[in-house]
């Protein structure tokens, strides 16, 4: 008669404490296979339990194939030979290292932006709202392209803003930039040679690396990528911010962007993605018109994201493909699941429509105007002129700063950062370092205090770095 005591069990339940005890005696072969078990009332009274307790353990037992019952007869051992007895391994635990985000006085060069900027009171309340009238749509399962709500949304907006005319059935939404860039590596190809800008954000370059393709390097002049560059390294797909580039700020003329065009034209797997980053604040004159309001061969893909209108914590990015591609995608790709709440996008849906993000647009270009004369008036007062030399476009929310240094870029972030103080280099989004240009550093003012950046200017000054 199997006999098992309960004394120290702890907190788990009696079910499973019997459940374990008979399953290890089965693994270990004191009991044999075939061998018939005590019936559930028997063994519930050897062992002073309940009846049930002892047909949920046997029931547990069965499911997993320890025994098995014959009709009128019972419980037998299950026959378990041909499970490997595996004697434990004691794996020494590796030491994981997480390096965790240096708290700074000052970010002079962060893309965050004013969490007191963020819209809360209107999002709640379309939120809620959407909850409320959409509690069927919010229950079904997006389509992979995203809920044409917010796709037709986007169609819309970009007709308004960015001139482009575009069909919902184009639109692609997704969580962030990376997710999209990985989906174009599998709509476009991996044999494929993708190209990217040098310097330019390295993050790009590490998700095409990641994606097992071959990445190159184009050099960029005054005007943008040189397309003979893109010739050089035998480039399929070529990947700029035309409008306006990060972090140089440069506005790629509309003569280069046809000259581009007209690569692209040469072969019929040659593709443009336009990556329209920070168009939305240019702060002077009209918005440049986009590559893809140009494209009538059907040769440019458009993307871009929400993180910098209204926060980088909200992941919801789109493209826009070519009407061949878009056919491609829900032929290849329209088994994926969208990676965005429906939550999310009926809500932000709601806040095009209705007018609330062309409202919230406008009000951040005044922020942004606001905050951007203010942190380059400290730069022209007498006391900080000895700093640097300022170098900035119409658009986007940074510019680049010349330090007055004899210092390598190295050096002075170091001496910075011993103060407190972080800055990234121009030199840093340079993949050729031989052609990188030193003592400029990025400026973002999207986030900064102006107190705060006046004490950092005083900081660079205390250094004693200029001359």
């Amino acid at each position: 008669m199997l006999t098992y005591s309960f004394e120290n069990i702890g907190k788990e339940s009696i079910y499973e404490y019997l459940y374990k005890c008979i399953k290890k005696d089965i693994i270990e072969g004191k009991l044999a296979t075939g061998e018939h078990l005590p019936s559930k009332r028997t063994l519930a009274v050897n062992l002073g339990i309940s009846t049930i307790t002892v047909e949920n353990s046997y029931g547990q037992l069965m499911s997993e194939g320890y025994i098995y019952s014959v009709p009128k007869k019972g419980y037998y051992v299950a026959d378990i030979s041909g499970v490997a007895k595996i004697k434990p391994v004691k794996h020494e635990i590796p030491r994981i290292i997480v390096k965790e985000q240096t708290k700074y006085e000052s970010d002079l060069s962060s893309n965050r932006t004013d969490p007191d900027s963020f819209p809360f009171a209107t999002w709640a309340k379309l939120m809620r709202r959407v909850i409320t009238d959409k509690k069927e749509a919010l229950m079904k399962i997006s389509p992979s392209e995203g809920t044409y709500e917010l796709r037709r949304a986007i169609a819309n907006h970009l007709a308004s803003f960015r001139d482009m005319q575009v069909m919902p059935e184009q639109i692609v939404v997704g969580a962030g930039t990376e997710y999209m860039y990985s989906l174009l590596i599998q709509l476009l190809g991996r044999d494929k040679v993708y190209c990217v800008e040098d310097p330019g954000y390295s993050k790009i370059a590490r998700i095409y690396a990641s994606n097992n393709v071959k990445c190159c390097y184009a050099d960029m002049d005054d005007e943008g990528i040189k397309p003979d560059a893109v010739r050089q390294c035998n480039a399929d797909i070529v990947h700029i911010s035309p409008t306006h580039h990060y972090p140089t700020g440069i506005t790629m003329p509309v003569s280069r962007r046809f000259e581009l065009l007209a690569w692209a034209n040469e072969q019929s797997d040659r593709y443009i993605i336009e990556d329209d980053y920070d168009s939305e604040f240019r702060m002077t004159g009209k918005t440049i018109p986009t590559m893809k309001s140009i494209d009538i061969s059907e040769k440019v893909i458009y993307m871009n994201t929400f993180s910098r209108t209204l926060t980088p914590t909200i992941r919801i990015s789109y493209m826009v493909l070519p009407p061949h591609l878009a056919a491609l995608y829900h032929e290849k790709l329209n088994f994926y699941a969208c990676t965005v709440s429906n939550f999310e996008q009926y809500t932000l849906a709601s806040f095009i429509e209705e007018g609330y993000f062309e409202k919230h647009l406008n009000r951040m270009r005044h922020y942004y105007m606001k905050q951007r004369e203010e942190v380059l008036s400290v730069l022209k007062e007498d006391k900080y002129k000895c700093v640097g030399k300022v170098n900035e476009a119409d658009s986007g929310l940074h510019f680049i700063l010349e330090l007055n240094t004899e210092y390598t870029d190295q050096e002075v972030k170091q001496k910075l950062e011993a103060e407190g103080i972080h800055i990234n280099a121009l030199s840093e989004y340079y993949h050729n370092k031989a052609e990188s240009i030193s003592h400029r550093f990025v400026i973002s003012y999207s986030d900064i205090v102006i107190n705060k950046f006046r004490e950092a200017c005083n900081k660079l000054i205390d250094l004693k770095q200029f001359e």
